[in-house]
């Protein structure tokens, strides 16, 4: 689609569906003084806390904490395989249960036993010097996944090619590391008597101290987000290769953050881009959209569009909050959207915020970004594992 740009020309958006307080919420963002105009909204656009998730946000010395959020470097890791569905046994249960004692799933939960210095996986170094309790959230979450919209799934592409494609970040301890830099920028808006739209836009000056520790911890914590998906592709494929009886099973590999900030050249200027639910799509980059669990994901190419920041959704978005979904939707109609697949049903009524009708259509999202991606594969879901 042709994005719209807002009366003020603050936003530019590519959201076909967008609530209202979402766009002006946008706009507070896009109202701070350092942030380069317009702010971009990505087709998945919806309300957030502080910045909209959608956001690709450009500014020039100084970046937003909670604009990049307390699960730093979240994001999306893709396995593609040799198999097709001629390979997996009628019922996947069984495949579903071995991927669930594997990788442990649900709020704080990890590996209870985990012998693993995370500071070696991790090789670059935090500025936070993490406490005994921080290093030991750190080591047993590693390889884990989390709650919300976290998910381990099985999927078949348009080729019947099967795949293996997660979602998750940095755990507890990427969000204990936002935390306290959201707190610590929030605590330099009151000694600097800085007014701000909203408490969460509160930022830290490049150049100084604060600033520098917070990079710091970002790059460690994306760093972490980064391993986790890799431990948790490496726990499900070895499972998988025990109960189909098959050995060296992957054929190639993606791995996207869309949570984080980096330094990138875009209009003759290098800038710091925040990407708050939105991933890197310059061109040729491979990334993935995930839908609902009970619809479809892509794999897609970067079309490398100047007027996204080189960005698209990371998404299909939520078109209900977790407490209007649960209000709104059934148990049954659950059951109903999700037949046909492997998941856990048996948790269903925790589940329920989680339905493919709290989101919005995939296939609007990737009509709306036609300009900013291409898809390269299309991927239904058969197993869809996730915490509660």
């Amino acid at each position: 689609m042709t994005p719209t740009l807002s009366t003020d020309k603050s936003v530019l958006s590519w959201a076909s569906t967008l609530e209202p307080a979402a766009m002006d919420q946008a706009r507070r963002t896009a109202s701070m003084p350092f942030v380069v105009k317009p702010l971009a909204l990505m087709p998945d656009a919806h309300l957030g806390k502080g910045s909209t998730v959608g956001s690709v946000i450009a500014t020039e010395g100084a970046v937003i904490p909670a604009a990049v959020g307390v699960d730093i470097g979240c994001g999306m890791a893709a396995v593609e395989t040799r198999l097709t569905s001629h390979d997996l046994p009628d019922y996947l249960a069984r495949l579903h249960d071995r991927i669930r004692s594997v990788v442990p799933a649900g709020v704080g939960r990890g590996h209870e036993q985990r012998d693993v210095d995370v500071m070696q996986v991790v090789t670059r170094a935090p500025s936070t010097e993490l406490s005994d309790g921080q290093l030991r959230t750190a080591r047993t979450q590693y390889g884990s996944l989390g709650s919300g919209n976290h998910f381990v799934e099985v999927c078949l592409d348009e080729r019947d090619r099967v795949w293996i494609v997660l979602h998750s970040g940095s755990r507890g301890i990427g969000n204990q590391l936002a935390a306290h830099h959201i707190a610590v920028a929030q605590g330099l808006m009151k000694e600097w008597f800085i007014s701000l739209p909203d408490p969460d836009l509160a930022y830290l000056v490049a150049g100084t101290p604060q600033f520098e520790a917070y990079v710091a911890d970002l790059l460690w914590a994306q760093a972490y987000a980064a391993a986790n998906r890799e431990e948790m592709l490496r726990l499900v494929v070895a499972e998988a290769e025990a109960e189909l009886g098959a050995e060296g099973i992957e054929t190639s590999r993606v791995n996207c953050h869309h949570n984080f900030t980096q330094q990138e050249r875009h209009r003759g200027r290098t800038l710091w881009i925040t990407r708050k639910g939105a991933i890197q799509a310059d061109a040729g980059r491979l990334g993935i959209i995930p839908g609902s669990m009970g619809t479809r994901s892509y794999i897609v190419e970067g079309l490398g569009s100047a007027a996204s920041y080189e960005s698209c959704s990371h998404g299909a978005g939520r078109r209900l909050s977790r407490s209007a979904a649960r209000r709104t939707l059934s148990v049954a109609s659950l059951r109903e959207a999700m037949e046909g697949r492997s998941w856990n049903a048996a948790e269903a009524e925790r589940l329920v915020d989680e339905h493919p009708m709290a989101y919005k259509d995939i296939d609007e999202v990737m009509e709306d970004q036609r300009d900013l991606v291409r898809p390269v594969r299309t991927l239904s879901q058969i197993l869809n594992y996730k915490g509660t």
